[in-house]
């Protein structure tokens, strides 16, 4: 009888608040099934006849290198992997376009990082915002991710609706949302 009264007494004097967590994630199998169909649509292209282009995944690393003749292609090469990303309902917003560089003979090569997890740059206008927005809610950085907390469910939709709104250079994802 004893335990079930400090348990009672725990919860009264803490209650559990809602939370959920701001993340940036990309599933591998999606992004690799995007990248596989946008290398099958290129090579297959009448422009690309006698190309020695390639588009190589790395799975570790998330980034996506492009080995081919010329800017032209590499532009083409880009424009296929995004329209193939959205089609794949994966936001381009999570690519970070590197500079083109020289590779070996004639060749042009480009490195695409795919963005996972929040940086900390990130995470701190998140949290900016929600402090400046004037909502009754706690927001605290965890590794790459921000953790919400709020006394009302409502409190933690309008979170959302607000990073909805804003442009924070990655896409968002709304999970584990606790009641």
């Amino acid at each position: 009888m004893g335990f079930i009264v400090f348990l009672h007494h725990q919860f009264k004097n803490n209650p559990i608040m809602p939370t959920f967590d701001i993340v940036s994630k990309i599933d591998g199998q999606t992004l690799d099934n995007a990248i596989n169909i946008a290398k099958k649509e290129i090579l297959n292209r009448y422009d690309f006849n006698d190309s020695k282009s390639t588009i190589e995944l790395d799975k570790k690393t998330n980034v996506i290198t492009v080995v081919t003749e010329n800017d032209m292609r590499v532009k083409a090469i880009q424009d296929a992997i995004i329209s193939r990303m959205v089609k794949q309902q994966i936001d381009p917003k999570a690519m970070d376009f590197g500079k083109e560089q020289a590779a070996s003979g004639n060749m042009i090569r480009k490195e695409i990082k795919v963005k996972q997890g929040l940086d900390q740059d990130t995470a701190k206008k998140i949290v900016k915002k929600l402090k400046d927005s004037g909502l009754k809610v706690q927001a605290s950085i965890m590794d790459d991710q921000v953790r919400v907390q709020a006394k009302k469910i409502d409190d933690l939709q309008a979170v959302i609706a607000l990073c909805r709104k804003e442009n924070f250079d990655q896409p968002l994802q709304y999970i584990n949302m606790r009641d």
